[in-house]
């Protein structure tokens, strides 16, 4: 009955693991297929706007920072509770997915813009379009200069807190209330 019950798990395992090798090679080829026509198509709309592709690679820097701190800000979320059930941690795993995808999209917005390897220069699906190279330069920059000084801030609220729970610490040990049990009857 035991050995059963394993087979049936073992042949609904295979199928769930076949079904889903077809989903993700189906996303895969008409996904991002799909995602780059549609970046190339509306990149040269968004580098015509005030601003042009400078501005366009500073709100996508912005996005990528936005979206990455909304995900770190979900798993610490997510690590100091305890899920009040199977639902909500769903829900938390689906955020932060959405804001991991967030993150890295507009990277991959940008860099559909490039020529593409492997084809011909004048077919129109890989040549370049013009501002992205500035707006890939404006991205990166963004990105760079605000992660340093997110970091930066981090590491010294951090530090401060580190400090604050040393000095209270010093405090108890000078009163005699900061030893340990066995430290306290000697």
């Amino acid at each position: 009955m035991e050995q059963g019950r394993r087979q049936r798990l073992r042949a609904r395992g295979a199928v769930v693991l076949v079904v889903f090798v077809v989903v993700a090679a189906v996303v895969i080829v008409f996904g991002l297929g799909g995602a780059r026509w549609g970046a190339r198509e509306s990149a040269t709309v968004l580098y015509g706007l005030p601003g042009g592709a400078w501005s366009a690679g500073g709100v996508l820097g912005l996005v990528t920072l936005l979206a990455w701190g909304g995900a770190l800000s979900e798993r610490l979320a997510s690590r100091g509770t305890a899920d009040s059930g199977r639902v909500s941690g769903v829900l938390r795993g689906a955020a932060r997915v959405v804001c991991y995808a967030a993150a890295i999209a507009p990277f991959f917005f940008l860099f559909s813009g490039l020529q593409g390897k492997n084809c011909r220069s004048h077919e129109p699906s890989c040549s370049y379009v013009p501002g992205t190279g500035p707006a890939l330069l404006v991205y990166v920059a963004c990105v760079a200069a605000l992660g340093w000084i997110t970091y930066r801030r981090r590491r010294a609220v951090l530090e401060e807190r580190r400090a604050r729970e040393r000095e209270r610490l010093r405090r108890l040990r000078k009163k005699g209330k900061g030893k340990s049990r066995a430290a306290q009857q000697r």
